[in-house]
């Protein structure tokens, strides 16, 4: 499972080059390395999962995180060569999309009443996910039972997407 993240959130025309830098590196290049060399001895044996923490942004351009959205994009594309490439070798490649979570990289928009009150609004659950609500769906990519889904984006956030 990869699962590096960061964020840094600031409106495009002020977003400086060292943070695109950080996040494109954090977000997208270092889930690329470290899933090409561990994804070489499961290509060498024939079996293999690899999860990848995509994000809503993979399909939603987001507001004021230009990196984090290009990142999470390119890791969505990254999460279909790979299952390309590799399908046929054994290796199942796939990613979880991780709607609104209470986590530190969300903490800006929980502390912000109206961000918060908006987003909750929008969730049919109407609540934060935790990062317990992911348990489920990672078992499941990473058992037989996905042994014949590869290359898909698994979302996970409470019913975001379907409004």
């Amino acid at each position: 499972v990869n699962n590096a993240g960061t964020i840094k959130r600031k409106p495009a025309t002020e977003h400086p080059d060292d943070w695109w830098d950080e996040v494109i590196e954090v977000n997208l290049s270092a889930q690329f390395v470290l899933s090409r060399e561990i994804g070489r001895g499961m290509v060498e044996r024939g079996a293999g999962k690899i999860i990848f923490t995509a994000s809503l942004l993979t399909f939603q351009g987001g507001i004021t995180v230009p990196g984090y959205a290009a990142s999470k994009g390119g890791i969505g594309q990254l999460t279909k060569a790979l299952a390309n490439e590799w399908g046929g070798k054994g290796v199942n490649v796939n990613a979880i999309a991780p709607g609104y979570i209470a986590t530190d990289n969300t903490q800006a928009l929980q502390d912000d009443p109206d961000r918060s009150k908006a987003i909750l609004e929008r969730i049919p659950q109407g609540r934060w996910g935790t990062p317990a609500d992911f348990g489920g769906p990672v078992v499941f990519l990473a058992s037989g039972a996905s042994d014949y889904v590869n290359g898909e984006i698994l979302v996970v956030d409470g019913g975001w997407m379907g409004r």
